[in-house]
């Protein structure tokens, strides 16, 4: 059955080979294991059981929160040759009467319905009488009462394990789960821990950004400016900063559009498909807008205010990038974010526990604003990747300012901590530290202490960021509650006792990208007409990671579009002449073009390219990283994508022959998606690049045979 499925693989969505995770789950399904699949947005989770769909009898059932989304998931089905339908509550009763029929009549392959669904003892009963071989659960981290969005409707899902007859195998799918929710998602559907595949949370894509700096408005705008043909989202915490944001850009004359829950469902409606149909260039919106927004070629994602905790704040980011293309996630942070966040949390309907456990998920988020360390690894180590490794690319990765030592004012800090006990927040030590004279710090006679005002030459707020920072590095923790109390952790005792030093570097800026090539935006207008034609949104005729690959490779005849990535024969039939003509009459305008097109440097679409010329010239890693001012990691990753592409270069000059084999054994008996138990099993003069170049290597052994 597996080549069956990779046969329907390349013929349906024109890929021949899975991505990382798709062939295990797919095999644990189709021998009727019921599985789960954590997975990175944009990591191709559908797949995971559409393909089965089309291998299994009868109907795979698809329950997804995404209302918004239904239609478009079956219109990119249909344009690929699959039979789907949806049922929500925007079909009118004919209309839904008229589907349920045809199902039973086995007209379709897929059904998606909303959770919701599943609380009708009518619809119940008429699933029961239908042959559902598999059931699906999008977005899986909403039966857990511990995730950031959970639904009681999804406990009802619980219930099809007895209700249906055919006794359906069942797969949860998931982008955003931490191990706590990870494991209520399995032990809530009956799935074991080995039928379970992690893939890992990594967005290789993705580049992540913070900014402190408080002056975002002028930045946002310039920004956008300067990113005329790309597609973005904006995010706020509130509709009121929603509102003033979508007022300010309209006078700026950039075409932006606006969601949140203040608006009705017409206009909400009308929002999004202008959006999805590539109409506005930026959708300003709260977190009301987007879980499962599937437009693929969103280029970046600005947060204006920091999200209340990293569930939220990844799956809102990871609509950036969805077709694989490097993309921008940058948050503009504000110290008064997080009192908005805290009015919003004390605001909740969350009982003590629930609301305790936010408080903690809020001080994490405020903690990824003010660390130094890799933002990428910072994001997955909170998602369970003890592993990860610096990404490269990030802000903080790519920020190459001397850090200064700043262990004395560390000391200052944590001798104070302890002098007031250990039992306050950071305002009231920044004021003692600062020596502030107010009534409060007086009545505990804390201007008595050795340390009071020893950084007087500091304001409390600088005070106040700089205690941020040692909690975002683990030298501080903060107890939860209403009232959260800073207390030392073994880390800043080693700094107390002169045996650990702290170091920091200046506030980050953000660098802008330039615009993208000239075939690329002919293609994407041809990819526009065509949508509009066919009433549909523009991604679901191309993703923008099949123009570019387009405008990469210029197929000049429809047979040669099959080897574009994401063409299937459907849409080879459909549109190969349309865009072959497209492409040869730019290459008769332009016949200076006629080499394949890269992305201007400053995209770092063909980076990887410019090492590998410098690679094959003879340079060391260590010499191309001091010439093109970049981090060794960055080198060799450009180096294994090379690679994974299938360019002239010799992995096994990267491992040394007596390590090879140890490599190999390990791998078999770790497997890939965690990297650390292979390192820890090998000899240390094993790196991390050498298990990655064997890892590379056996893939592309898989894809000759």
């Amino acid at each position: 059955m597996l080549d069956q499925a990779k046969e329907h693989l390349k013929h349906y969505f024109g890929y021949s080979a899975f991505r990382p995770g798709q062939e295990e789950i797919i095999t644990n399904v189709l021998n009727g294991r019921h599985a789960a699949g954590i997975m990175p947005t944009g990591g191709g989770k559908s797949i995971c059981y559409q393909i089965p769909a089309l291998i299994l009898p009868g109907i795979t059932l698809v329950i997804s929160p995404l209302i918004s989304l239904m239609k478009d998931q079956v219109d990119s089905l249909e344009q690929a040759g699959i039979k789907a339908t949806f049922l929500n509550s925007t079909l009118s009763h004919s209309e839904t009467s008229s589907r349920l029929a045809d199902l039973k009549n086995g007209l379709y392959t897929i059904l998606y319905i909303a959770p919701e669904r599943l609380e009708s003892p009518v619809f119940m009963e008429q699933l029961a009488s239908m042959d559902v071989s598999l059931v699906a659960v999008d977005e899986a981290h909403c039966i857990s009462q511990w995730g950031h969005d959970f639904r009681p409707s999804y406990l009802k899902i619980t219930d099809l394990k007895t209700s249906l007859p055919s006794n359906p195998v069942f797969l949860a799918l998931t982008a955003t789960a931490t191990p706590q929710v990870r494991e209520d998602i399995c032990s809530t559907l009956g799935i074991l821990s080995e039928h379970t595949t992690v893939t890992g949370f990594e967005r290789e894509n993705l580049s992540f950004r913070v900014s402190r700096d408080g002056d975002r408005l002028p930045f946002l705008e310039k920004y956008i400016a300067g990113r005329s043909e790309d597609t973005g989202i904006i995010y706020t915490a509130t509709r009121k900063v929603a509102d003033q944001l979508y007022e300010r850009l309209l006078k700026k004359g950039i075409r932006a559009g606006k969601y949140h829950g203040g608006m009705s469902d017409a206009d909400r409606s009308s929002a999004q498909d202008l959006f999805l149909n590539d109409d506005v260039q930026v959708m300003i919106a709260t977190n009301a807008f987007g879980m499962g927004i599937n437009k693929s070629n969103v280029r970046y994602v600005i947060h204006f205010q920091m999200p209340k905790n990293m569930e939220s704040y990844y799956q809102e980011a990871g609509r950036a990038g969805r077709d694989g293309l490097e993309s921008e996630c940058i948050l503009l942070f504000s110290a008064q974010d997080v009192q908005v966040q805290r009015y919003l949390i004390d605001q909740s309907s969350f009982h003590k526990e629930r609301q305790h456990s936010e408080l903690v998920k809020l001080h994490q988020m405020r903690d990824f604003c003010y660390t130094e360390g890799c933002l990428q690894s910072y994001i997955l180590i909170y998602f369970g990747d003890e592993a990860a490794e610096p990404c490269g690319k990030c802000s903080n990765c790519k920020d190459e300012r001397t850090s200064e030592d700043v262990s004395k004012e560390a000391q200052m800090v944590l001798s104070c901590m302890i002098r007031m006990g250990q039992k306050f927040g950071k305002t009231m030590i920044s004021q003692v530290l600062t020596g502030s004279s107010s009534k409060k710090i007086r009545d505990f006679n804390f201007h008595e202490l050795s340390t009071y005002g020893i950084l007087k030459h500091k304001t409390a707020k600088e005070v106040s960021e700089f205690i941020d920072f040692l909690t975002s590095e683990q030298y501080i923790s903060i107890t939860g509650g209403q009232f959260p109390v800073l207390i030392i952790e073994e880390k800043g005792l080693q700094v107390l006792k002169g045996l650990e030093t702290v170091t920091r570097k200046e506030q980050n800026r953000i660098v802008q990208k330039a615009p993208d090539d000239e075939l690329f935006l002919v293609l994407k207008a041809v990819r526009k007409q065509l949508a509009e034609e066919e009433n549909v949104p523009p991604f679901v005729i191309f993703s923008d990671k099949t123009l570019m690959d387009m405008s990469l490779q210029k197929p000049e005849t429809p047979e040669a579009f099959l080897s574009v990535q994401g063409v299937g024969e459907v849409k080879q039939q459909k549109y190969g002449r349309i865009f072959a003509d497209a492409i040869s009459s730019f290459l008769k305008d332009f016949p200076e073009k006629d080499e394949p097109v890269r992305i201007k440097k400053e995209r770092k679409e063909s980076s990887h390219l410019d090492t590998l010329k410098l690679y094959q010239e003879g340079l060391s890693v260590k010499e191309i990283a001091g010439k093109r001012d970049l981090s060794p990691l960055t080198v060799e990753n450009h180096l294994l994508r090379c690679a994974k592409e299938g360019l002239n270069i010799d992995t096994d000059s990267w491992v040394p022959d007596e390590y090879a084999g140890e490599i190999e054994a390990a791998i078999n008996e770790h497997g890939t998606a965690v990297l650390k138990p292979i390192k820890e099993s090998l000899p240390n003069d094993v790196t991390y690049f050498m298990i990655k170049a064997v890892i590379v290597k056996r893939e592309s052994l898989k894809e000759v045979q």
